[in-house]
């Protein structure tokens, strides 16, 4: 049985994890007064929306998930004739539409796979199987990395199902934001109360940044530390912690809101790579999606890994 996977453009993965696997992006439309830029994961249109320099004004930005139809046409046009199986992943359905319209466009393409597939002399059955990683970013890598996985060892797409489902359940997506202000403002836009402007106005007076963690579909604050530089030490510590600890996929995902080489610069990644090494992790760098810049603002951090049940410590 032929398998794929595809997933929506804000779960961030390295190119080359893309490419390797040959994973399908459902794009995201993204506009910035004028302009307009289709998050679909691709390099150059990531550089060109940093080459703009719009994270200080694309919290106003409108962003549009694939629609229901854009799912069922790359299904049919193109998915349903290359595999007999696709795993779709998905951002959580508690922040993004993305997931109900890919659950929607699943019925036409269940309904109609088989005339298509016919007609381009494809014989047997097509399956699909929508997987809610329960997180955002980064934090939908380790799901999306195991379902890989798992299809290259040849397991059943049963196995498979369950066995993501409970990675989506031990998931965790922690984010570092650099600038409050713009967090705040697009958080109002959304109608989010994560980020009220009392915390905004006192974090950046005072320079506190809050550590933010996505588990299970719920995000919220689990520490604050004072000055970007320090908080980057925490999160990058805390996750070599949790290397070193054992983690249920053998990755953790790391995402930069800018030019990947920022990362290594940063207090504490050398000792998280370090730690990765040590315990035959990989340490997957990733560019943060336009969709994650719009939302969080540029130079934003966000992490990413699976783990058995843990309180965060910072």
């Amino acid at each position: 049985m032929r398998m794929g996977l595809a997933i929506d453009a804000a779960c961030d993965l390295s190119q080359t994890f893309l490419q390797q696997h040959d994973v399908a992006v459902m794009p995201i439309t993204v506009r910035v007064d004028d302009e307009v830029f289709m998050d679909d994961r691709e390099p150059a249109e990531i550089q060109r929306f940093i080459d703009r320099r719009l994270g200080s004004r694309s919290h106003s930005a409108e962003t549009e998930p694939c629609p229901v139809e854009g799912v069922q046409q790359l299904f049919l046009d193109k998915l349903v004739l290359e595999q007999d199986c696709v795993f779709c992943l998905t951002i959580t359905a508690t922040r993004s539409p993305i997931n109900e319209n890919v659950n929607r466009a699943s019925f036409a393409i269940l309904k109609n796979y088989r005339q298509v597939r016919e007609q381009a002399g494809v014989p047997g059955p097509f399956m699909m199987r929508v997987i809610d990683t329960r997180n955002i970013f980064a934090g939908a890598a380790p799901a999306v990395y195991e379902a890989a996985r798992l299809i290259a060892a040849d397991e059943t797409p049963a196995v498979i199902r369950e066995r993501l489902t409970h990675i989506a359940n031990h998931s965790y997506g922690y984010m570092l934001p650099r600038d409050l202000y713009y967090l705040r403002a697009r958080a109002k836009k959304k109608n989010d109360r994560s980020v009220s402007l009392f915390s905004a106005m006192l974090g950046s007076a005072l320079d506190i940044k809050p550590l933010l963690r996505c588990f299970r579909g719920e995000t919220g604050p689990v520490g604050k530390v004072r000055g970007f530089e320090q908080g980057a030490q925490a999160l990058f510590g805390y996750a070599a912690q949790r290397v070193r600890a054992g983690l249920l996929v053998p990755m953790v995902c790391a995402s930069y809101g800018g030019d990947l080489a920022v990362l290594s610069h940063l207090p504490g990644y050398i000792e998280l790579r370090q730690a990765c090494e040590e315990c035959g992790v990989e340490l997957m760098e990733a560019p943060m999606s336009i969709t994650g810049m719009v939302n969080v603002g540029e130079g934003a951090v966000t992490l990413g890994f699976a783990a058995e049940d843990h309180v965060a410590e910072f």
